[in-house]
């Protein structure tokens, strides 16, 4: 039998390694010259130091991946995993590559046409099944109050070496009070001063629960800013870390579920980078679906991180001094994803008193990104760590994110149980405008 390789017949060589289900688009691929401008700004490539783990790289495998005969992969899975959707290459690629468009595009294809191994299967599944429902959440809030109460969480996770997934989860999970992770906003909290109009909280899934005091610092702050708030509890997830990660169809139906539920606002005030760079997105991601394209365009352009809209508008409420040093730390899908840098520095800057500090790196996603650190948390740890770091050295008494994943993450990477608290910069606007103190 000749060992020549055999010629491909026409159906294989129409095949590739994506379906016909928006595979990555060949058009912006192409815009992509492989300039090198992104390397120095991707965090995945500067933990693993391989081509194939820099944006350049994954768009040469994506181009890949369109060949006719070409078939998806365990190593296509693994590099593409390894990006942690920052977009910190779209902000410093001179060609304005839209790879936030392509690994959106190419994520759904992984999980569609590469079969995962079963327990990162089981892993995956567990963490949508839990963080994206509050309900869930709420419940398992008192067991998490008793554990970190005896100190369990310490004497748990050595058990865990084999499951380093649920090790991070210990690791990362947040303080936890029994009467906040109950606490519900009021559906609406009336205009204080001048009336500017009537706009919705996205309250978020993880937020929600164990970060229901910087909702109710955003429903206080908007209220002495003159508007009216409304905070619907349904539904309970705007899709957001089911899109970063691929799972579309889940991701697809609670988009709709968002757009039917707050398309009659003036605005949708978003507290959460992550939230408010998916709700941004559901223009694009519902641009081919006749029924809903155009209500998620009109939707997706009323969607407002909470600094963009308070930034729109003179302030009314007075602010109170604030004498606190505060370095101010980028969230990737704000500063990236969205293109909010200024806005939540000038409301910050205007509490008198208080100074603002910007640390070394801060383009370098610090390894939260979405369900990140649970999946792939040595690369994570490494990123958290470096950003600690980098925080720390400001001399900073707190610091402000406006991202509860990366407060987790921040926080469980600072050296030696170092305390730095780590607010949100609605709740120190909120402490100023009542005179109040963090």
């Amino acid at each position: 039998m000749s060992s020549e390789a055999k010629p491909m017949t026409s159906r294989q060589a129409r095949q590739t390694a994506w379906d016909a289900q928006r595979p990555p688009d060949p058009d912006l691929i192409a815009d992509c010259v492989h300039c090198g401008f992104c390397l120095p700004t991707c965090p995945s490539y500067s933990v693993f130091e391989d081509e194939a783990d820099s944006p350049r790289g994954r768009i040469v495998l994506m181009r890949v991946g369109n060949e006719p005969g070409s078939k998806p992969s365990d190593e296509l899975r693994v590099h593409l995993d390894r990006c942690l959707g920052c977009m910190a290459c779209v902000t410093a690629c001179p060609s304005g590559v839209q790879y936030d468009k392509l690994i959106e595009q190419a994520r759904p294809q992984v999980e569609r046409n590469v079969p995962r191994p079963l327990r990162e299967r089981l892993h995956r599944r567990l963490i949508f099944a839990l963080f994206t429902h509050p309900g869930r959440l709420r419940a398992l809030a008192p067991g998490l109050w008793a554990q970190q109460k005896l100190g369990l969480n310490d004497r748990i996770a050595p058990l865990l070496g084999r499951f380093p997934g649920l090790q991070a989860m210990l690791k990362l999970a947040p303080p936890v009070s029994r009467r906040a992770a109950i606490a519900q906003l009021p559906e609406v909290t009336p205009a204080r001063g001048t009336r500017r109009g009537r706009v919705a909280l996205m309250q978020g899934c993880v937020n929600r629960v164990f970060f229901g005091d910087v909702n109710a610092a955003t429903v206080r702050v908007l209220s002495a800013e003159g508007w009216e708030v409304h905070a619907p509890r349904l539904p309970r997830c705007c899709g957001a870390l089911q899109l970063h990660a691929g799972h579309e169809p889940e991701a697809l139906e609670l988009a709709k579920a968002t757009i039917a539920a707050y398309e009659d606002f003036e605005a949708v005030a978003v507290n959460v980078a992550g939230c408010g760079s998916a709700m941004k997105d559901y223009a694009h991601l519902l641009s081919d679906d006749p029924e809903w394209a155009d209500r998620a365009a009109a939707f997706s352009a009323r969607v407002k991180d909470v600094s963009e809209l308070l930034a729109d508008v003179e302030p009314q409420a007075p602010r109170h001094p604030l004498p606190l040093r505060v370095a101010y730390h980028d969230a990737c899908h704000l500063a990236h994803a969205q293109g909010v840098r200024a806005q939540p520095r000038a409301l910050l800057r205007g509490i008198p008193e208080l100074e603002l500090l910007e640390p070394a790196d801060w383009e370098l996603c610090c390894g939260s990104a979405g369900i990140y650190n649970l999946v792939e948390p040595e690369a994570a740890a490494e990123l958290g760590a470096r950003k600690a770091r980098n925080l720390v050295a400001t001399g900073a008494d707190v610091v402000a994110a406006g991202n509860p994943g990366c407060a987790l993450q921040i926080a469980a990477h600072l050296d030696d149980g170092r305390e730095l608290p780590i607010l949100h910069p609605m709740t120190l606007l909120d402490h100023s405008i009542r005179g109040t103190r963090p």
